[in-house]
């Protein structure tokens, strides 16, 4: 089982989304960050208060949640 102390769970912020350390950043806007290239000094400079380790936990949520197996829709 993943330990992921950062990631939080509140319906009252942001809705109830996957956030770093109950603040109003969600896990989806760090991964798409990345996704997209944005470096990591970069990210961390935009949001002062994300450390190294939000961003990792964020990649390894990330990756546990496409663990699922999903099956393909059958294409016409």
């Amino acid at each position: 089982m993943l330990n992921l102390s950062r990631i939080t769970f509140d319906r009252n912020i942001m809705a109830g989304q996957a956030c770093i350390r109950g603040m109003r950043i969600p896990v989806s806007l760090v991964v798409n960050l990345v996704a997209n290239g944005k470096p990591l000094e970069e990210i961390l400079e935009e949001y002062p208060d994300l450390e190294p380790e939000d961003i990792r936990e964020s990649l390894l949520y990330a990756a546990w949640l496409t663990q699922e197996q999903v099956y393909p829709f059958k294409s016409a």
